[in-house]
Formats: C-alpha cells, sequence, structure tokens
C-alpha cells in the first residue's frame, strides 16, 4: 500500500483537505496521514492518522516516515518551509490562485504595500515570501481542483463527489446562497435588491449560509424586518456549524452564486473560472443541486446555469429539474479518477 501525507497547516481550505479525507477513507490503494494545523484538526476531531502540525514541526514529523508522495493544500505562507519539503521530497502542491504563483519577487514587494502591510511583511521578514515561487519550481507536481483550470503543467485533482441525499420536497422554494456574507467576494448587494423587490404572493425562503457581519449584517437586518410575510430570510451572525451548513445545503432547492468575476489575492487580480476555483463550485458537486451564476461565469458544467434576468423564476423552474451528478460525480468513479491521479504523481 502507497504512502501518502497530506499537509494543511495554514488554517485555509479546510474544506479542501476534508474532501480529501472523505474520499480517501476506504481507499485500498493508499494510506494518508494527515497534518493539520490545530484549528483544523479540531475540525476533523477523528481518525488515529491525523497529525497537530506546524511550520515549526513539519520536517521533522516527515523524517519518522517513508511517503511515496506529499501534499501540500496550501501555500500563502510558511515559504522557507514548504520550499524545504518540496526539495527533499516528491511533492505535489494544491494551488488556489494561478496568477499568484506568477509574481516576480518585485511584484510581491509592491503588492506589500497595497494592504494587511504588517502582516505581509511578516510574511517577507520571517516566512520567505521570496521563496514562494520556488516552492511551485521545485514541486514535482502542480494541482488544481477544477477541472476546467487544467493546462500545461496544472494538472486536475478530483476530489468532489456527490452524496447520497433524498431529494428535498420542500413545500416553500428554498434558495440557498452558500458562502461567508461578504461583499469583498460576492455581489451580495445584487441579492439584497432582488429580495427586496420581489412582487409576489409566493413563499419564498433564502438562506445565507455563511457568516453575516460588519455592513452586510446590518443590511440583512433591516432587510428582513421589512420583507411581507410571505418571504423569509435566514442569516447567521455567528459561524455556520458543519452540520448546519450540511442540513441546509440537503434541504437547499437550488444553489445561488452571485460570486465577483475578479477578486483580489495578495493584491493581484484572479478570476474565477479561470485562474481560480470558487469553492460553490464542490458544494454544488457535493450535495448535487443546480446551481446559479453570473452570466458572464465561463463553465462548461452542465450543473452550472448562468443567472438570468428574472433568477426567482429561474429558481423556480430548476426545482423541477432532473440532473443525474451521480452518473459522473458518484464515489466511485471519482475515487477511482483520484487514485489515478495519485499513482501518476508517484510514478512519473
Amino acid at each position: 500500500m502507497k504512502k501518502i501525507a497530506y499537509i494543511e497547516i495554514d488554517n485555509h481550505h479546510a474544506e479542501v483537505a476534508l474532501s480529501f479525507m472523505d474520499i480517501m477513507d476506504d481507499s485500498k490503494e493508499f494510506s494518508v496521514d494527515y497534518y493539520f494545523s490545530e484549528k483544523i484538526k479540531n475540525q476533523v476531531g477523528r481518525g488515529d492518522s491525523v497529525f497537530v502540525s506546524d511550520s515549526s514541526m513539519i520536517l521533522d514529523q516527515l523524517k519518522t516516515k517513508k511517503y511515496d508522495l506529499i501534499i501540500i493544500g496550501t501555500v500563502h505562507r510558511y515559504f522557507n518551509t514548504f520550499q524545504a519539503i518540496t526539495e527533499k521530497y516528491n511533492t505535489a502542491v494544491i494551488v488556489h490562485n494561478l496568477n499568484f504563483i506568477k509574481l516576480s519577487n518585485w511584484k510581491l514587494v509592491k503588492n506589500i504595500f497595497k494592504g494587511d502591510v504588517f502582516y505581509r511583511l511578516k510574511l517577507l521578514w520571517k516566512e520567505g515570501l521570496f521563496n514562494s515561487s520556488k516552492v511551485y519550481k521545485k514541486a514535482k507536481s502542480i494541482l488544481v481542483l477544477d477541472e476546467e483550470l487544467t493546462f500545461g503543467k496544472y494538472k486536475f485533482l478530483p476530489i468532489f463527489y456527490t452524496k447520497s441525499f433524498e431529494k428535498p420536497a420542500n413545500q416553500v422554494l428554498t434558495i440557498v446562497i452558500p458562502g461567508g456574507v461578504s461583499q469583498k467576494r460576492r455581489d451580495y448587494e445584487h441579492v439584497f435588491k432582488i429580495i427586496q423587490n420581489l412582487k409576489t404572493d409566493e413563499k419564498y425562503k433564502f438562506i445565507f449560509l455563511g457568516r453575516a457581519q460588519d455592513q452586510e449584517l446590518k443590511q440583512l437586518e433591516i432587510l428582513s424586518s421589512n420583507l411581507p410575510e410571505n418571504v423569509e430570510i435566514q442569516y447567521f451572525p455567528k459561524r455556520v456549524s458543519a452540520e448546519d451548513f450540511e442540513s441546509w445545503m440537503q434541504k437547499a432547492d437550488v444553489l445561488w452564486c452571485p460570486i465577483h468575476r475578479e477578486i483580489d489575492f495578495f493584491s493581484q487580480k484572479e478570476i474565477y473560472g479561470v485562474s481560480k476555483m470558487t469553492g460553490s463550485l464542490g458544494d454544488a458537486i457535493k450535495y448535487g443541486k443546480l446551481a446559479i451564476f453570473p452570466s458572464n461565469y465561463i463553465s462548461k458544467l452542465d450543473f452550472i446555469i448562468p443567472e438570468q434576468e428574472d433568477v426567482i423564476e429561474q429558481s423556480k423552474r430548476l426545482k423541477n429539474s432532473n440532473f443525474n451528478f451521480q452518473e459522473k460525480y458518484n464515489k466511485k468513479l471519482v475515487q477511482e479518477s483520484l487514485e489515478e491521479v495519485l499513482n501518476s504523481l508517484i510514478t512519473n
């Protein structure tokens, strides 16, 4: 049985690590040890193969066992540590921001002073920011989680599969907007405006499935107090638990994903579907839900539906649509594809 180490010590993309863990749990070909930050380890809460780690411990931990492959889930900090790993081991790195990894040192220096200055200076002085590009160059493989981002040196790592859930039988159309309620990554102004101007006698329920805070929380409070009885919204001022998230995702008739086409990462422009994957894509696959995306989002996937002018009527139609996620995204097929990729990363 081949041995893999999966590292996620950056406290980002815990959902990716958990998806990998979920699909590999019953693998007959691979044994995986997971090295997680304490925060992520506490979210997992299971398994003898899960170890608490950090940038000061991971190199010593890897010495104790012989691994065929090391997978690093996020490289947004601890660049010195990750460079040392890529130089010593057969390492694959998952990339979440394709434009970021192309930045020159001069561009990195310029971007330090465009935001989060103290944190970015820490990355420069203590964590080897200038070694960021070296990590990706030294790594044997560069992985992406969206098949449509696969080109050149980027290899697709299939980790999302559709779980078996019963189709909801909601009497009220339930539209779920997944993700943290922040204008930074999603166009909530657009969503608020549509709900506020909704004129209908039919019943609708909108679930803002992510923590709402600051200005967006105030807007939700005002919006909820000015809606007719037939229109209901639910939002969460605190972090949504994994149990609540899964429960509402199962109940959703359709997902509404009003992502911005462009966002900044380290003051570098990233484009969803072009240089960056949105987590809503994985959510749609995992829970087997049709998802409405902005009309300018480029995708060949049949379950990603471009938003129309009347998105509410569109949602009503999609509620009664059938899309067979199990045909392509059942666990057996995805696991076989994943194992094929992992074998190629070990043998190449």
